[in-house]
C-alpha cells in the first residue's frame, strides 16, 4: 500500500535525495521547503511552522504515514537554532494527530555528527525547555562574539534535537500512539551546502580533522536517504529515541570504544 511521506528540506540536499528515493519506490511524497517543493514554508518562525502544518493537513486530508524532518542550516547565527530545533520539533509535534491516523506512523529527523562536538549547555537546555525566545537570545549572544563562537549554534541545535527524540519517543504522545521517532546523524555529506568547502584542500583538511571518516570517506546524500527510508518504513516497529551515526566511523574514531562509562 502506498504511504504518504512529508519531508521538510525537500528542495535540496538530503531532503531532496530522500524525496526522490521514496517517489521512485512509488510512495506519495509531500515536500516542504522555502522554495522548489510542494509546500512553500518558512520553518524559522512559529507562524511559518503553523502554516506549514495547516498546508500539510489540507494536502493530505489529515492522515500522514511518516514525517522526515531534513530541513536545516549550519550558519553561526541563531537562525540555525530556529530552523534546526524549533523548525523540527514544532512541525513534527503539530502532525502527531495526523500521524496517529496512520496504521504505521513513523518519524525521523536529521541530526548530525556535530551533536557530539562542543556546544553551549545553556543553549541546549533552553531549547529542550521549549523556550525559543531565550534560546534565540543566547544564540544571538554567541554569534556576536564572532563566527567561531557563533558556530556553537549548530552543534547545540543538533545535540538538543538528539536529546529531544529520546525524551518524547517514550511518551504517551509518541509511543502511546505507536510512533517511533529516531534521528540520523550524518558525517560529511556532499551537498550544495558543503561542496564549496570540500572543493579546496584546506577546506577538506579542516572538515576531516573534525569529522574523520575512515570507512568510504565522504558520503552522498542518497546514503542518508536510504537510512531515513528504512527508519520510516513499516519494518521499523521497535526502534525509537535513537540517533544513528552514518558517519564513516567518525564517532568510533573520536570517542573510542568505551561510551558506556
Amino acid at each position: 500500500m502506498t504511504r504518504t511521506y512529508v519531508i521538510t528540506g525537500a528542495g535540496s540536499g538530503i531532503g531532496m535525495a530522500t524525496a526522490d528515493l521514496l517517489r521512485e519506490r512509488g510512495e506519495n511524497v509531500v515536500g516542504v521547503d522555502l522554495k522548489g517543493s510542494d509546500i512553500t514554508a518558512d520553518l524559522s518562525t512559529p507562524e511559518g511552522r503553523s502554516q506549514a502544518v495547516a498546508a500539510v493537513l489540507d494536502r493530505t486530508g489529515g492522515t500522514v504515514d511518516a514525517v522526515i524532518a531534513a530541513a536545516g542550516l549550519s550558519l553561526p547565527k541563531p537562525l540555525t537554532v530556529a530552523v534546526n530545533f524549533f523548525g523540527v520539533t514544532e512541525f513534527v509535534d503539530g502532525l502527531v494527530e495526523a500521524l496517529s491516523a496512520s496504521s504505521a506512523p513513523r518519524v525521523a529527523v536529521v541530526s548530525s555528527m556535530a551533536s557530539l562536538q562542543p556546544n553551549s549547555p545553556e543553549l541546549v537546555e533552553a531549547m529542550l525547555a521549549g523556550d525559543e525566545v531565550r534560546a534565540l537570545a543566547i544564540g544571538t549572544a554567541l554569534s556576536e562574539k564572532g563566527p567561531q563562537v557563533g558556530y556553537l549554534n549548530y552543534p547545540s541545535s543538533k545535540r538538543a534535537l538528539s536529546r529531544w527524540i529520546r525524551k518524547v519517543g517514550i511518551t504517551e504522545r509518541y509511543a502511546g500512539n505507536h510512533i517511533p521517532i529516531n534521528a540520523v546523524a550524518p558525517g560529511t555529506v556532499i551537498t550544495n551546502m558543503t561542496k564549496d568547502l570540500l572543493a579546496t584542500e584546506q577546506g577538506r583538511a579542516m572538515v576531516d580533522a573534525n569529522v574523520p571518516m575512515p570507512l568510504n570517506y565522504h558520503s552522498d546524500a542518497i546514503v542518508i536517504a536510504r537510512a531515513l527510508a528504512w527508519l520510516t518504513s513499516e519494518e521499523n516497529t521497535h526502534m525509537t529515541g535513537q540517533t544513528i551515526y552514518i558517519d564513516g566511523g567518525a564517532d568510533a574514531t573520536l570517542r573510542g570504544d568505551d561510551i558506556w562509562s
